[in-house]
């Protein structure tokens, strides 16, 4: 391996656990509840299983339509980028209110 390659692995790993270190939290007396996190981690679970789904779906659907027609590439890939970023936002979104539900 390489200098290069082992600097961004170090670099990598250096910042994913000092992140986790970082973000950890000390409870204060609070009590958290076990259904709570379960319930959000199942909701999360889900909506990005979801999206991944819609995401692999949408990508073979254009590319199918690209392939069969390339000259329709432009008016396909527009709404195709669109379509993908609004699926990605909702499972964002999913995931903001399951971090809600767990501090809340």
């Amino acid at each position: 391996m390489n200098f290069r390659k082992t600097l961004v692995l170090l670099g990598t790993a250096l910042l994913t656990v000092g992140a986790s270190v970082a973000m950890a939290e000390e409870v204060t007396g609070g009590h958290v509840d076990p259904y709570a996190s379960i319930a959000s981690a199942l909701a999360i679970s889900i909506a990005v299983f979801g999206g991944a789904v819609a995401q692999g779906r949408t990508a073979t659907a254009a590319l199918e339509a690209i392939g069969r027609n390339p000259s329709a590439q432009g008016k396909v890939f527009v709404p195709m980028i669109i379509g993908l970023a609004l699926i990605e936002s909702l499972v964002l979104y999913a995931f903001v209110i399951a971090l809600v539900k767990i501090k809340g």
